[in-house]
């Protein structure tokens, strides 16, 4: 097994390091800086990334000894020998994230569902924990399905259409309240903003209709 040590992780010299989907930092110890730089448990994190296809997200990896005993660490932790690997399920599908790891020679598998990370390491083969439930639903593919664009949803122009009246009712409001208070001469136009009052208004129920329609329709034809 080929490792090798380092006293922080600034410290790796960037032609040492070769794994460019993580960083040392990500790698290295939370509590010291300490870095274990184990090549064949990188290569299987780098292959596992490869397979899925997707970013990994490390929550933990090497541990210095008095980090991994601070942290509750079992014997003979693998953390110690930077050859195991906390990875969060935020973005993967558990069932399939087992089996791509299997299939690229991880062989220890804790399953904390709680926490939402799943233990891989380089072996001996044992597993423990609770799998994760299975999904009522496929997991969210990586590129969705192509919608309608926002700016010219039909929900999203009913709902401006109604915001808009609804501003115009508003001003009109006001300017009813500053007319009253000014000089007689203009007070003959107080009916006619009325009037536009009484129109604002209808065009917002209009258009908050039309926005209950649209997005039931959206709804029934599985575009929401």
């Amino acid at each position: 097994m080929t490792t090798t040590f380092f006293d922080h992780w600034r410290d790796v010299p960037e032609r040492v390091w070769r794994w460019p989907n993580f960083s040392p930092a990500e790698i290295a110890c939370r509590g010291t800086g300490n870095l274990i730089v184990n090549e064949p448990a990188l290569d299987m994190l780098k292959a596992l990334h490869d397979r899925l296809g997707k970013p990994l997200i490390v929550r933990s990896a090497y541990r210095s000894p008095e980090h991994d005993r601070a942290v509750g660490g079992a014997n003979r932790s693998k953390y110690v020998n930077g050859a195991a690997f906390d990875i969060a399920m935020f973005n993967h599908d558990p069932v399939a994230f087992e089996a791509a790891a299997r299939e690229v020679g991880f062989l220890g598998f804790g399953f904390y569902p709680r926490s939402g990370f799943i233990h891989v390491d380089v072996g001996p083969a044992r597993r423990w924990g609770e799998r994760f439930p299975v999904r009522a639903t496929a997991f969210a593919a990586e590129t969705p399905p192509a919608r309608e664009v926002l700016a010219q949803s039909r929900t999203m122009k009913a709902g401006g259409a109604a915001g808009v009246a609804t501003l115009g009712a508003a001003g009109v409001e006001l300017a009813q309240q500053v007319l009253t208070e000014i000089k007689s001469a203009i007070l003959p136009l107080v009916p006619n903003l009325d009037t536009l009052h009484r129109v604002f208004i209808s065009v917002a129920l209009g258009g908050i209709a039309i926005t209950i329609y649209a997005r039931l329709d959206d709804w029934n034809r599985g575009q929401r």
